[in-house]
């Protein structure tokens, strides 16, 4: 799941960096966060968090955000559930919101 992941993130943002932080792959285009990927082993599943999800407009109906203030994801607990047409459309949106800062602020 992580590798098709990764792969779908590469392939909509081509100019996207995959940085180590925190111990987990953290996606950044042009210096700025987009997304990162968390694998629960205990939970056994893998997110696909993003960064600033306070701005999301797309598919925000089937992201979690459970014990998290800000940062919203899609949970996957198997391929099968990755459905690549909807993470495309919330990935373009996310480069295009590439500036817009972690909080939504008034």
């Amino acid at each position: 799941m992580l590798l098709h992941l990764k792969a779908v993130i590469e392939a909509v943002i081509p100019e996207v960096n995959m940085k180590y932080k925190w111990s987990i792959p953290c996606f950044y285009a042009e210096k700025r966060p987009i997304c990162y990927l968390n694998a629960s082993y205990k939970g056994k599943f893998v997110d696909i968090a993003f960064w600033n999800s306070a701005h999301l407009t797309k598919h925000i109906e089937l992201m979690y955000s459970e014990k998290r203030k800000v940062v919203k994801s899609f949970r996957y607990g198997s391929l099968e559930e990755i459905n690549d047409e909807i993470l495309i459309e919330v990935l373009q949106e996310v480069y295009k919101l590439k500036e817009k800062g972690f909080y939504k602020r008034n």
